[in-house]
């Protein structure tokens, strides 16, 4: 039956046979898929919800500290730029995003691209970790309120007792109370509906907004009567050189961490295609500009010196006679706070409600309410657990184990759109169930190829004998030279199959590189001869893979995989291959101690896959068929059904 094939049943061993489910791929959502019982998000969103939702997400308090700490430390006066670089570097990753969830917009974002492009192994540990992302970094940021709360009221004292932070001294914690109130209202909030949080989330941060709007008028104003002292140093434009100026732009690119919220309510916008491109893009702008001006303005205000490392916007202006400034500004943390708490609790339950479906948690997360149309059980389980955390734990000691799940989502984001440029799963999963119309057009498909018809039939067709030439006397050492001229062509053309093999090896290598490259050149303890080889074969690997994909064709495939018209990223493959140097760069230098809390976590997630989600997981009976045939197939099962 030539068609079929069944990955999970052909290979080598029941060993085997478990390897190859971590390489099992599912299809992109579409109306066939929609036959599911799964109910579905409502579709209400638009540009101005996505922008209101990246912005919101992306922009948090620690822009009014990390002006500051990277002034001082790293960028001097040249602080902007290292904030443009930064978001040059983020939008490389928004760029992947914006083609992928276009695409395939359905819930899951990364997890989604990754279970559709690389396989279900490496999906579990891009979900596994997401969940990990959002939990901490909810709780993180729900624990820093209270004290924004607080300088609101007067000081640290001033909230009301069932607000404030209190100490139990039999438990050695300090509980807080209002992060795990906000924590409940915010899920609330989320539970009405996606509409009604998103306009929640938007006016808040439209509050927070102001507020930076706020900095860089009055900030600007000061300046322009002061005559920016903070740029006539001695020391010049780059106190640090160009080195301490990039080291800014690593530190302040986790500042842009957030716009991948957008991608994770795909399934819920009204036009995908259109709609997720403008979202990502206006936000990222939008939050780079204001990130560049503040900048700008803070830095002319006082020497980088000067600054206070804790409040260097507020101190600003208090040395400019302006104390009553700081009321502003702390209205604008808060309100970040806020908005990026609301930013952080929205993606998880949609992560949540996407493995469910795919069967590789429970079921219980993947239900939605049929009024709201949100997977309320999901957003309830993740307020609890966020709420938890902030109540009991001082989690920013955690806060690093964030930055690892945003940066493997980006880099398996950008790997993804290689693979779905060069080599687009060109086989198509089915359920068990419509076995029988698999096996009719298998049928067809086999009495096609085998001359069962009246033109190929040789007991319904006269056939010429083989023996005789067809137009008189035959030339044969003319054939004889024809037929080797075509064996050679052919042993010099690039089939199908070869480029496929090509381009996947070289995908493969790329990674190999890169994180070899970065690897040797972030650890100074490495003896110098295994460090300067480990780098000269990284940067060989990354080069010539630049080089491959450059000169081999993309598949045809693409045009027609998922969702087609909407974003394309430009560049490829140079535009996800930087992508992917500067993610490992950064995932590289998180340090051993980050690294070590997230193996933790991403063991216990391997010993739940384990156990639970390769053996409950949607594709364990899937047999899968080449992508060409799947509408064929599904006209036959829609056709044996009515």
């Amino acid at each position: 039956m030539g068609v079929l094939v069944d990955s999970q049943k052909e290979g080598f061993g029941s060993s085997w046979g478990g390897l190859k489910s971590l390489v099992r791929r599912k299809q992109v959502d579409s109306a066939h898929s929609k036959r599911s019982g799964h109910h579905q998000l409502a579709k209400e969103l638009t540009v101005p919800h996505l922008i209101a939702i990246g912005v919101g997400s992306t922009i948090g308090a620690g822009v009014y500290i990390l002006v500051g700490t990277v002034a001082r430390e790293h960028s001097g006066p040249a602080l902007a730029i290292s904030f443009l670089i930064a978001g040059i570097a983020a939008a490389l990753s928004a760029f992947c995003y914006a083609e992928l969830a276009s695409r395939c917009p359905s819930a899951g974002s990364a997890y989604h691209y990754s279970y559709i492009c690389v396989g279900e192994g490496v999906a579990w540990l891009i979900g596994w970790a997401l969940i990990l992302e959002y939990t901490i970094g909810g709780a993180a940021v729900a624990r820093g309120i209270s004290p924004n709360l607080a300088l609101l009221f007067g000081g640290e004292d001033s909230l009301p007792i069932f607000l404030s932070r209190q100490y139990i001294p039999g438990l050695d914690v300090v509980v807080d109370p209002c992060a795990a109130i906000l924590v409940f209202i915010v899920t609330g909030l989320l539970c009405v509906g996606i509409k009604e949080s998103t306009f929640a989330q938007g006016i808040v941060t439209t509050a927070n907004v102001c507020a930076m709007i706020f900095v860089i008028v009055a900030g600007g104003y000061l300046g322009y009567n002061t005559g920016w002292a903070g740029y006539k140093l001695p020391t010049g434009y780059f106190p640090f050189g160009v080195d301490g100026m990039l080291a800014g732009s690593a530190t302040v690119f986790f500042a842009y961490i957030g716009f991948d919220s957008v991608a994770s309510t795909a399934e819920e916008v009204k036009n995908p295609q259109r709609d997720l491109p403008l979202g990502i893009a206006t936000a990222l702008s939008i939050c780079c500009g204001l990130y560049m001006l503040v900048s700008i303005v803070i830095v002319g205000l006082v020497p980088y010196y000067a600054m206070d490392p804790d409040t260097p916007i507020s101190s600003a202006f208090a040395s400019h006679g302006m104390q009553w400034a700081a009321y502003i500004i702390t209205i604008g943390a808060v309100t970040a706070l806020c908005s990026t708490l609301m930013g952080s609790l929205l993606p998880q339950p949609r992560i949540l409600l996407a493995m469910a479906r795919d069967g590789l948690l429970p079921s219980f997360f993947s239900d939605v309410n049929k009024s709201s149309q949100v997977p309320i059980k999901s957003t309830l389980a993740t307020g609890l657990v966020a709420a938890t955390l902030s109540f009991f734990m001082d989690v920013s000691q955690l806060a690093g184990m964030v930055s690892v799940g945003t940066l493997l989502a980006f880099t398996m984001v950008a790997i993804s759109v290689l693979i779905l440029r060069y080599v687009p799963p060109d086989e198509v999963p089915f359920p068990s169930s419509l076995q029988e119309s698999i096996d009719s057009v298998t049928l067809r498909y086999s009495q096609r190829i085998s001359g069962k018809n009246p033109e190929a039939n040789p007991e319904t067709s006269t056939f010429v004998d083989s023996s005789q030439p067809l137009l008189g006397n035959k030339n044969v050492a003319v054939d004889c030279l024809i037929t080797e001229k075509q064996e050679a062509q052919a042993y010099w053309t690039l089939t199908e199959q070869n480029r496929r093999k090509i381009a996947g090896w070289t995908i493969m290598l790329l990674c190999v590189g890169a994180f070899g490259l970065t690897f040797a050149a972030s650890n100074v303890w490495i003896p110098s001869l295994i460090r300067l080889t480990c780098c000269g074969v990284g940067g060989v690997l990354l080069l010539s893979g630049l080089i491959v994909l450059t000169c081999i064709d993309q598949d045809d495939a693409r045009h027609n995989f998922g969702h087609t018209g909407g974003f394309i990223c430009p560049f490829v493959p140079l535009l996800p291959i930087v992508c992917i140097l500067i993610n490992v760069y950064l995932l590289i230098n998180l340090g051993a101690a980050t690294w070590a809390r997230v193996s933790v976590w991403l063991l216990i997630g391997v010993v739940v896959y384990v156990f639970y989600g390769r053996s409950h997981s949607s594709l364990l009976d899937a047999v899968y068929v080449p992508a060409a045939h799947a509408d064929e197939i599904y006209r036959s099962s829609g056709d044996s059904l009515a």
